[in-house]
């Protein structure tokens, strides 16, 4: 057939030599290249010619694949096993150097309390093993964790508690407020205000003639008021409930109805407290005869001091009774909670409004009192519990107590 159509030609010798896709490299200008740069896309024929064509490029290329790769990488179980046995030697090491050698080192976390600190979870006592309740409750009362607390020092020795003056209503004069920025802190006072409002007579809330053992159920209460603030580090606010427990624990005027008939009485029972197995770790008789100097120190203060004070602790009783309000459930013990938190409110108000009313002498001969049983105490547990030991050799007498520690 004469007329036919042609699709394709044969291809030349030249087409063959030099195919139009090939293109000559960008960088030595004397190959053919045969690669493009994935970033530039510069035609190159070599790996040398890749390199010297563009520092910019290789080495950002370099560090994406770099950081891709690990990205995409994930320790494995070795890995994950090797930081938790670091992790454990770290810790035992640490322990060993800060602890006597008592065995305290020898209790190591556990690899799933190391896993949850690791990634940020709460820890609470509970969550611990038995060992390691073991050994946080002997750090605690070698005093190891103490060191981690700033110390506090308590209002009534600071010396703006010298100069606390009420109206003659009970009330806190009324003072300059300091100007405070609008995102700063609420200030911290001192010193606890006094009542917001004015007291109530005496008269005015009982048809009877006060008590005249108001003065001795005083004393038992300003005791567990030091104890618990001391407890606390002065911090009352952060658990409400959990330090007017202490305090009904430690009065028996507020927690058990006392009514205790003289000082070495009512002193005698908040000692016991103070030695007992659930105060222990607070440094026991030590701590306790060292209270005995804040009730005096608290007495010193005077009415308008002490008016300050039970007012503090008539505002913990209310914080405590909140929070137990708002505690839903029914039970014996959340209603017998209640019923004494609300008689030592009671107590504690008709207390505040009988101090404000006395003379200063009262405080100053209480004082005296409290003193006296501090010596007693001091000098009985200097005589070997025998009395009379004042001038005895502390070496021999070292340990020994007024009230047994069980």
């Amino acid at each position: 057939m004469a007329d036919s159509i042609i699709t394709s030609e044969a291809p030349t010798s030249s087409s063959q030599l030099d195919p139009p896709s090939r293109t000559i490299c960008r960088v030595c200008q004397k190959q053919f290249s045969q690669y493009t740069c994935p970033r530039c896309n510069t035609r190159y024929c070599s790996l040398p010619c890749y390199k010297a064509h563009s520092l910019r490029c290789t080495e950002s290329f370099m560090r994406d694949n770099v950081m891709g790769e690990m990205q995409q990488l994930e320790p494995g179980d070795e890995t994950k096993q090797k930081m938790l046995d670091i992790l454990k030697r770290f810790h035992s090491e640490e322990e060993a150097d800060s602890m006597d050698d008592d065995g305290l080192a020898e209790s190591a976390l556990s690899e799933e309390t190391i896993e949850k600190v690791m990634s940020g979870l709460e820890i609470n006592f509970d969550d611990l093993s038995s060992e390691e309740k073991k050994h946080f409750q002997r750090a605690v009362a070698s005093g190891e964790l103490s060191k981690l607390i700033e110390p506090w020092e308590p209002w009534w020795l600071k010396p703006a508690a010298k100069t606390i003056s009420l109206s003659r209503e009970g009330t806190q004069r009324v003072q300059p407020i300091a100007k405070q920025e609008p995102d700063s802190s609420p200030r911290i006072h001192e010193v606890p205000p006094g009542p917001e409002t004015a007291l109530a007579p005496v008269n005015k809330l009982s048809s009877t003639e006060p008590s005249p053992l108001l003065a001795v159920h005083l004393v038992d209460i300003l005791y567990s008021y030091c104890f618990t603030l001391r407890l606390y580090n002065g911090d009352w606010e952060s658990d409400p409930t959990g330090s007017v427990t202490v305090v009904l624990t430690v009065s028996s005027v507020l927690g058990q109805g006392g009514q205790p008939e003289t000082v070495s009485e009512a002193l005698s029972y908040c000692l016991e407290q103070t030695c007992s197995p659930g105060f222990r770790h607070t440094g026991g008789l030590r701590f306790g005869l060292g209270l005995l100097d804040d009730v005096v120190s608290l007495l010193s203060l005077g009415g308008d001091g002490l008016v300050c004070g039970l007012c503090d602790l008539h505002r913990m009783i209310k914080g405590g009774m909140r929070e137990v309000k708002l505690d839903k459930a029914r039970n014996a013990k959340r209603t017998e909670i209640k019923r004494r938190l609300t008689a030592g409110e009671r107590k504690v108000y008709f207390l505040m409004c009988w101090v404000h009313e006395q003379p200063a002498e009262v405080w100053s001969s209480l004082a005296g009192l409290v003193t006296a049983e501090k010596n007693a105490a001091v000098d009985y547990v200097a005589g070997d519990g025998k009395g009379g030991g004042r001038g005895r050799n502390k070496a021999e007498t070292k340990g020994k107590v007024i009230i047994e520690e069980v």
